[in-house]
């Protein structure tokens, strides 16, 4: 009842004060929302946070906040999102110019209220996703305390994260990620015009987004900049990792390039001034027909280590202790791995396919981090993973096995390297059989974003306890939930942590066997570029 009883409240207080608020002033434009009275939020949607990146502003960090004054503005509609590297140019709701993002207040927020912050980033692979996936009504109402509410597009795929000496040589590497880092420090310049509190800022994201929020901790050596104050991440992957002059890489930026019909335009700043001067259709379809060549491998076109902003790759950042000091909530599904090799189009690398094979569930792992050995796989399902111990399936061996070295093993070893280092660490497991998704990678984001959807009564009373967790380390840095268990720090091992079950709320250790397994993954992170 709580989130509409919050609601209620929220809508009748409506003041002169909230009613100012829906028009925010900035020094580069000023904002007119949306104020929903219904609901109690105001909305702005739209805003822009850096200049669009286009042109010769093409694989260059943003500029942020933006150079030119906007004058009056209608933030009433979401801004254009990022351009899918699935698409083959601009659509009806996606563009090139998509910096964009959105504040969303309770609607009796002043601007001395110095409410918490949340900042989310969406997930997709760092090639797919947008902003308006991340809906906030189920956030900002399902907190037990008022929160602002924050999301933003960056740039994804070959607009975000094409790598390569070239780029390096004539712009910047991983300006999808620099586009976070400038939103973040925009949260920090004006967010307190909102009502917000510069200093009680959580950053939050899932899949792709909770991997930000990692490389976002580990940034720079793990300099604080005080642009966050506490983390929370949903199934961060380990992606690979390659260096920017690694052939991987190099070699993905020749066929994206020849693709672009740019691959014989001379040297590497020639390349460079071909692709900035190309049309938007273009680049993407580029984008498109590159993935169309890679069958075996799941979202190629990723974050790279630069040795700038991401100057060690995680593993070794966190047993280093090169990472911001803040407290963390972090967790994963139970079936992380589900489904990902029945996407590949090469039979060979996917293991749902007829005749599949232990060669097939080798390729499809191979696939997805190229430097993974024949030598290191053939202990992995000889003493962690045994056939027999998925019924003769290679299908279920390779979930597992992907699941645990991406998802569900990243979020243990933050979660214990910030123990480690003294900040309080909450470590979370969803499983949800009720779910149609089951506990699939993804599937916990339903108690976010599923708006007004109706729950079997189990999973209902779960997802409010999730919402209410979330916010509440937001909003006071410990999860707590009404009615629900408590839930207590972790470990140094990440254990214990919470089991979100329908019906089943309790803490649970992390057994000997997953730690032992998640350790041997970690001892190959130099081979996997992890």
């Amino acid at each position: 009842m709580l989130p509409i009883i919050f609601g209620l409240l929220l809508s009748s207080v409506v003041s002169s004060n909230a009613a100012a608020l829906s028009t925010v002033t900035l020094d580069y434009g000023t904002f007119t929302g949306l104020t929903n009275t219904t609901n109690g939020i105001i909305y702005f949607r739209g805003i822009r946070y850096a200049d669009p990146p286009i042109g010769e502003l093409r694989w260059r960090a943003p500029v942020s906040p933006p150079s030119t004054h906007l004058g009056d503005v209608n933030a009433t509609a979401l801004g254009f999102a990022c351009i899918d590297t699935t698409q083959q140019g601009s659509g009806a709701t996606t563009n090139e110019d998509c910096l964009f993002g959105n504040v969303f207040v309770p609607i009796d927020t002043t601007e001395t209220s110095k409410l918490p912050v949340v900042v989310f980033f969406h997930g997709g692979g760092f090639e797919t996703g947008r902003s308006g996936d991340a809906p906030p009504e189920n956030i900002v109402l399902g907190s037990q305390k008022p929160v602002i509410f924050v999301t933003f597009d960056y740039r994804l795929g070959q607009f975000g994260f094409l790598a390569g000496t070239p780029v390096l040589q004539s712009g910047q590497l991983n300006a999808g990620l620099l586009d976070q880092r400038a939103a973040l420090e925009w949260v920090q310049i004006y967010i307190s015009k909102f009502g917000g509190d510069p200093s009680q800022v959580t950053i939050w994201g899932q899949s792709a987004g909770a991997a930000s929020i990692m490389f976002h901790l580990m940034a720079e050596g793990g300099e604080n900049k005080n642009l966050f104050h506490q983390a929370m991440g949903d199934s961060p992957p380990l992606i690979y990792l390659p260096h920017y002059t690694d052939p991987y890489v190099e070699d993905l930026f020749t066929q994206y390039a020849g693709l672009a019909g740019c691959g014989s335009s001379g040297n590497g700043p020639a390349i460079m001034a071909c692709l900035r001067a190309a049309p938007t259709d273009t680049l993407a379809l580029a984008g498109k027909q590159t993935l169309a060549n890679r069958t075996s491998t799941s979202y190629p076109i990723a974050p790279i280590a630069d040795g700038i902003f991401l100057r060690e790759r995680p593993v070794e950042a966190f047993r280093n202790g090169h990472f911001v000091r803040v407290p963390v909530l972090f967790g994963s599904n139970t079936n992380e791995g589900a489904n990902w090799s029945a996407e590949l189009p090469n039979p060979n690398a996917n293991t749902s396919s007829p005749g599949a094979t232990e060669t097939t569930v080798y390729n499809f792992i191979a696939g997805q981090y190229a430097t993974f050995t024949e030598a290191s796989f053939q202990p992995a399902i000889r003493y962690y993973y045994p056939l027999a111990d998925y019924n003769g399936s290679f299908s279920l061996q390779g979930q597992q096995i992907y699941g645990e070295m991406r998802f569900i093993c990243t979020a243990l070893m933050i979660a214990a390297a910030v123990r480690e280092a003294g900040m309080k660490t909450y470590e979370y497991h969803w499983d949800n059989p009720n779910l149609s998704s089951n506990s699939d990678h993804g599937s916990e984001l339903a108690a976010f974003f599923d708006g007004a959807e109706v729950f079997d009564p189990a999973t209902e009373a779960l997802v409010i306890a999730m919402r209410q967790y979330w916010t509440s380390f937001a909003t006071s840095g410990r999860p707590v939930a009404e009615n629900s268990t408590s839930w207590t720090e972790s470990g140094s091992d990440g254990s214990p942590r919470i089991l979100l079950h329908p019906g089943d709320v309790v803490m649970e250790k992390v057994s000997e066997s997953l730690t032992e397994r998640c350790a041997f993954w970690h001892s190959l992170a130099s081979e996997i570029a992890t």
